[in-house]
């Protein structure tokens, strides 16, 4: 379970929460500097090493300025709740795909691919997980659950969680209210849940990859090359979530939420 135990005056509340998201939105963007030049280096086995080193420094920044470990990040479960969240996340994008190709909305044809082109998109999505949650949920969940519990938490950290895609290409206020709602929600719940990172990593990580991958599908309205498979899509955009992807379907919105009240359900037991 998630440690509660440290509560602090409202200021040196405020200066962490602050502190904490600006600290870690500044990681993210180094993460993504270290990738880029990794990849550049033609060293495509050490493209999990800035996942890594992210990690690392959350959980050193969490021993420095909250004065303890985190509980949040159990090697013990480690690969077992990863695991667990790859296939939440695969089932989720399978069933969402599968329900708009039912209703005649979609497509899916084999296409051609390289392999290590997935190898680097599989490791590109694990640097984008791990990145979002730390800071989504590692950081501005936990600390308002903590202070302001746990329903305030889930709301506020999905909105900004889904209005941080804003600025996306093809986004809309509809686009990223539908993140916020299937996504934020869910993964929030994923992690109020388990009581770690691993499991809402997961999901995160294997939706991408499944969406953008597999399906060859925008990702949040960003298309992307080497698919497994290539899915035309023909219907309303409330549907097929248009170009910006079946991150803005209804159906996609109906899933999370399905998904979000078993994961809360089982919380209260």
């Amino acid at each position: 379970m998630i440690d509660t135990r440290h509560e602090r005056p409202l200021w040196k509340w405020i200066l962490l929460f602050v502190g904490s998201t600006i600290l870690a939105m500044f990681g993210y963007g180094l993460l993504q500097g270290i990738f880029l030049l990794t990849d550049e280096a033609g060293l495509p086995f050490l493209l999990i090493i800035p996942s890594i080193i992210y990690l690392g420094l959350y959980a050193l920044f969490v021993r420095w300025f909250e004065k303890r470990w985190p509980t949040d990040l159990p090697l013990r479960r480690l690969i077992s709740h990863t695991l667990l969240g790859l296939l939440v996340g695969f089932a989720f994008m399978v069933m969402t795909v599968s329900t708009i190709t039912a209703m005649g909305c979609a497509d899916e044809y084999w296409n051609d691919f390289s392999w290590p082109e997935q190898f680097w998109a599989l490791m590109l999505f694990l640097m984008v997980a791990v990145g979002e949650e730390v800071m989504s949920r590692g950081v501005i969940f936990r600390l308002i659950d903590e202070r302001w519990g746990t329903w305030v938490a889930l709301i506020v950290s999905a909105l900004i969680f889904g209005f941080g895609h804003i600025s996306n290409d093809n986004s809309s206020w509809w686009a990223s209210l539908a993140i916020a709602i299937e996504a934020g929600l869910l993964l929030g719940a994923a992690y109020k849940w388990s009581g770690n990172l691993w499991v809402p990593i997961g999901i995160h990580w294997a939706w991408n990859y499944t969406q953008g991958n597999i399906f060859g599908l925008a990702v949040s309205g960003n298309n992307l090359e080497s698919n497994v498979l290539t899915t035309i899509v023909d219907g309303p955009d409330i549907i097929t979530g248009g170009a910006f992807g079946p991150e803005a379907s209804i159906i996609t919105v109906i899933l999370g939420i399905v998904v979000t009240l078993v994961l809360l359900s089982n919380c209260r037991r």
